[in-house]
């Protein structure tokens, strides 16, 4: 082969060949690329999404609202930052009050702050603006126009009103049926109100329903009402119903009358009719549920001359005569146990820790393996074994260790094991293995028109039934106004939007440009911008982690309670921060993914290639941008920006 081969079409010599005879592979790519102090690549701007949000079953835009409360992003004028973040959080979540005290926060083991110190207090900034909204009465904005589309939204708890609330901001008219006197399901019936406050959770329901959703309450679906009126009343269904039937114990004797599950027994403390319990007390369980049966049994206490069938009773759900009023109260000896050693239960370890500060015995790795019987068929003592438990295959395998039972003596055994989906009236839509299946877009398989979320999907968090519920509205939206169902992004939350923030400063967006990658002859972004979140969640390691100094985090205040003090203590532990310690807070963020305004990469780059926009086309986002006549792509701009949002692209 010649040394100058020909061009075939111009005749001309070529001066550069890229593979010479005999190579085999091509060279490496940084052999061509770099240079000395320049090189082939130029700053990009990447816009990806953060570890929290990606964490975060409801879908919330964290980073978006926590730029807010820190300053970075600016809310339209006239409207309180305050407000601003709190619209910005509810677009996903419409229960940033409640979610704030009990949510076990993924997106705080998320934070990629961890790696410098200590995650940021997502929960407690979410707490501080849920409580601001409910002090200030905001409100949502309702839709101008009806698309006089109807939807029956069966049960509501928080993947029901999260679907109601979502459909009725896109215009849908909206009915939930509940067979409960009020709304809430599990956040009313199965968290205890010392950690939901009814009056924080009854104003967050009521500004979904004054939306115009109609609740119809004590009506069950398949009882009080047939599935088929449903469907020749309404255009689409959300089956959201929860999944309140607790699982008894896997052991024999198990039907003893003061043998329960873990939401009966929280279903009958919420109610108002389990006023005491007995003496002696043990929980079977490990995760969230179980603490906080257990927490309740402490408080409740028991009364020395009380019959048990009292608190049985109550249970089962007669009101027993309320004899708490005239006799003292004395402390019940509550007893926890789990297969997984203490360190890996499941529950939320702040909340284990303030278990066993109430002096709550907590034992791992022992499984109930029978329950003992006195002469009237009542349990006396729970028997359990040590045990081993570990996942294999996905499946959880118990090995109990031969010849370690023990018996633990109880008035009463609570089993906090599971829960399950009553189908009742409702069997059509049941698996077979007690859930119903659904699609990515939460539609019911061969069931048109018929959407899912929440428990009766797999029980999980309720933040996680939230995000079911808005995705689930989703596919309803798009099933109503007949379209095909969209595909669901790899990350599926909300995302800031470039384009929104543009138009609310009054920039002109060009339309031709969609989606919004930047190019050298547009203004609607800036050049080299794309938008990678619905497919990159950003580590810690492509981070500058050396900007950000070390900064404590702002903690609420807790109210840590004693052996004493917990009986009959009834009162919110968890403290809100004030809006100085939520600012500080939120200053926190490392705003991975997306600019903050930080002046790094303007202040390092040798060229002064980097600029700031002009301010009156400046937006979150388009704070920064390259003279690319002047780059020489030496990557100090992306090697200093602290949230990864410059990266260097390839320019050959």
């Amino acid at each position: 082969m010649a040394t100058n081969p020909q061009d075939t079409k111009s005749g001309t010599a070529l001066n550069y060949r890229r593979y010479q005879e005999g190579d085999s592979k091509p060279p490496a790519w940084q052999e061509v690329i770099f240079q000395a102090s320049w090189s082939h690549k130029c700053p990009t701007y990447i816009q990806t999404t953060p570890p929290c949000q990606g964490s975060c079953p409801s879908g919330e835009d964290i980073r978006g609202w926590l730029q807010i409360a820190r300053g970075t992003e600016k809310p339209p004028q006239g409207v309180p930052w305050q407000e601003y973040a709190w619209r910005r959080l509810t677009e996903a979540n419409p229960f940033p009050s409640v979610m704030g005290r009990v949510c076990p926060a993924p997106c705080e083991t998320g934070c990629n702050r961890n790696v410098v110190e200590d995650h940021v207090g997502i929960n407690s900034v979410e707490h501080f603006l849920g409580d601001y909204a409910n002090a200030n009465q905001l409100a949502y904005v309702k839709p101008e126009k009806s698309t006089g589309k109807k939807v029956a939204v069966i049960g509501g708890g928080p993947a029901g009103l999260s679907c109601a609330y979502q459909l009725a901001l896109k215009g849908h008219a909206v009915t939930i049926f509940d067979e409960h006197e009020h709304l809430g399901g599990m956040m009313r019936y199965g968290i205890p109100g010392f950690r939901t406050p009814r009056d924080v959770l009854d104003a967050e329901i009521q500004r979904i329903l004054d939306l115009g959703i109609e609740a119809r309450m004590k009506c069950r679906m398949g009882t009080d009402i047939s599935l088929e009126d449903i469907r020749k009343t309404y255009d689409a269904v959300f089956l959201g119903m929860g999944a309140q039937g607790g699982r008894p114990l896997p052991v024999a004797d198990s039907q003893a009358p003061n043998v329960v599950t873990a939401t009966s027994f929280l279903r009958a403390f919420n109610d108002g009719r389990l006023r005491h319990v007995g003496k002696r007390v043990v929980v079977v369980g490990g995760g969230d549920t179980s603490i906080d049966v257990a927490t309740v049994a402490r408080r409740l206490g028991h009364i020395e001359n009380s019959k048990p069938t009292d608190f049985e009773g109550a249970i089962a759900g007669h009101m027993a005569s309320d004899v708490a009023h005239v006799s003292a109260k004395q402390g019940a000896e509550v007893t926890l146990t789990s297969v997984f050693g203490i360190d890996k239960m499941q529950a939320n370890k702040h909340e284990i820790e303030q278990a066993a500060a109430e002096g709550i015995t907590i034992r791992g790795s022992f499984a109930p393996v029978g329950v003992v019987k006195g002469s009237d068929g009542r349990a006396t003592a729970l028997r359990v074994a040590q045990c081993e438990a570990k996942f294999v295959g996905g499946r959880l395998q118990i090995d109990m260790v031969p010849g370690s039972e023990e018996d633990i003596p109880c008035d009463l055994i609570v089993s906090a094991i599971g829960q399950s989906v009553d189908f009742t009236g409702l069997e059509e839509f049941d698996n077979g293995k007690g859930a119903v299946s659904a699609d990515r877009n939460y539609k019911v398989a061969g069931k048109e028109g018929v959407f899912a979320g929440g428990d009766v999907l797999r029980p999980h968090l309720l933040t996680t039934a939230i995000g079911h519920g808005s995705i689930a509205a989703d596919g309803i939206d798009r099933f109503l106004r007949g379209e095909d169902p969209e595909k669901r992004p790899k990350i599926d939350v909300h995302q800031f939007d470039l384009v929104r923030k543009m138009l609310e400063k009054g920039l002109k967006v060009e339309k031709a440009v969609e989606p919004m990658h930047g190019t050298c002859d547009s203004t609607a972004a800036v050049h080299n911008y794309d938008n990678q979140s619905e497919r990159h969640v950003v580590t810690h390691e492509e981070l500058f982690l050396g900007h950000f100094g070390y900064t404590p985090r702002v903690k609420r205040k807790f109210i840590t309670l004693t052996k004493e003090t917990a009986l009959g203590n009834f009162e919110e532990r968890l403290g809100t921060l004030g809006e100085a310690e939520a600012v500080a807070e939120a200053k926190r963020c490392m705003s991975c993914g997306l600019c903050f305004e930080c002046d790094n990469c303007v202040v390092y780059c040798p060229q002064t290639a980097v600029f700031k926009v002009p301010k009156a086309k400046s937006t979150t986002g388009r704070y920064v941008d390259t003279d690319y006549d002047k780059c020489i792509g030496c990557h100090i701009c992306s090697d200093v920006c602290p949230t990864g949002y410059i990266q260097m692209g390839l320019g050959e």
